[in-house]
C-alpha cells in the first residue's frame, strides 16, 4: 500500500489567532503532511476577520500548485471568505459551511489521504452532518460552495460487536471478517480513528467496522468504540485477508504513538 499523494491545503478562517492555532494543531495530529493556512484576525492582531489574510492564503496554496478548502468559525467570517472566493470562480477552491473543529478534523484526514479538494470538502460538510445527527437525532443539511451535493457521511449503522460472526471467518468470495477486542487505550477517538482511516483508504478495500464504513474518521469517532469494545471487522476486496490481518493488528495492539 502505497502513499497517496496530497493535493489539497486546508485554509482556517477565524477571528482569534489562538483559536485558528488550536484548530490547525488538532487536525495536523491526525494529518502530518497536510498544508494549513491560518488566516486569523485582523489586520491590526485585533479579533476579526481580514480579507487581506484569506486572500493571501488562498493565493499562497494555489501558487504551491495545491487546491484548497476554506473553513470558518463565525458568520462575519463566511461574508468575507464568499467575498474573497469570488474571484476564484473558476478554480478548485471550495468553501465548507461546516463546524470548525469536526470539519477541520474530517477535511485534513481526507486531504491526508490524497483526496482531491472536492472529496475533502464533501467531508467537511459531511461531519458538520454527521454530528448534528448524532446530537439532535436528525442532521440539518448544510450547503456546501453551491456547486454539487454534499456526500454521505457514511454508514450510520451503529451495530454491535459480536453477533455471532466467528475470528478470522472468510467467505471466501474475496471477504473476510473477524471479531476483535480493542486494544488501543484511546479506543476509536481522534488519532486512532484517523490512522485507522487512513490505513482502510491505501488499501482500497472495502471495510466495515461494526457497520460503519472504516474509511470516514468522523463516522468512526461517533461510534464511540472504546478500549475493551468488541468489535466486528468485514473487509472486502481482492486483498481482503491480508487487509483484515493488519487492521485487526492495529485494534488489538494499538497504533504506535508519533
Amino acid at each position: 500500500m502505497s502513499e497517496k499523494k496530497i493535493t489539497t491545503a486546508l485554509v482556517v478562517v477565524s477571528h482569534s489567532e489562538t483559536l485558528a492555532s488550536g484548530v490547525v494543531e488538532l487536525a495536523s495530529q491526525m494529518a502530518a503532511d497536510v498544508r494549513f493556512l491560518p488566516a486569523a484576525g485582523r489586520d491590526d492582531g485585533g479579533i476579526g476577520t481580514s480579507y487581506e489574510k484569506i486572500e493571501q492564503a488562498v493565493t499562497a496554496a494555489r501558487a504551491a500548485e495545491l487546491e484548497v478548502v476554506v473553513l470558518t468559525d463565525l458568520g462575519s467570517a463566511t461574508m468575507t471568505v464568499e467575498s474573497v472566493l469570488e474571484f476564484y470562480e473558476d478554480e478548485p477552491v471550495f468553501f465548507a459551511d461546516a463546524p470548525l473543529v469536526e470539519g477541520a478534523v474530517a477535511a485534513a484526514v481526507a486531504a491526508q489521504q490524497g483526496k482531491p479538494a472536492r472529496q475533502v470538502w464533501q467531508e467537511a460538510v459531511a461531519a458538520g452532518q454527521l454530528w448534528g445527527s448524532a446530537e439532535d437525532g436528525a442532521g440539518e443539511d448544510c450547503a456546501g460552495d453551491g456547486d454539487g451535493e454534499p456526500a454521505g457521511a457514511g454508514a450510520e449503522a451503529r451495530g454491535s460487536a459480536g453477533d455471532g460472526a466467528a475470528a478470522g471467518d472468510s467467505a471466501g468470495d474475496g471477504t473476510a471478517k473477524a471479531t476483535v477486542t480493542v486494544g488501543e487505550p484511546d479506543g476509536l477517538h481522534a488519532r486512532p480513528a484517523a490512522l485507522l482511516a487512513q490505513l482502510v483508504n491505501n488499501s482500497g478495500e472495502e471495510v466495515l467496522v461494526n457497520g460503519i464504513e472504516a474509511n470516514s474518521v468522523m463516522s468512526l469517532m461517533a461510534a464511540g468504540i472504546h478500549h475493551g469494545d468488541e468489535v466486528t471487522v468485514e473487509v472486502s476486496g481482492p486483498h481482503a485477508e491480508e487487509t483484515l490481518a493488519q487492521i485487526t493488528d492495529k485494534l488489538t495492539n494499538g497504533f504506535a504513538p508519533s
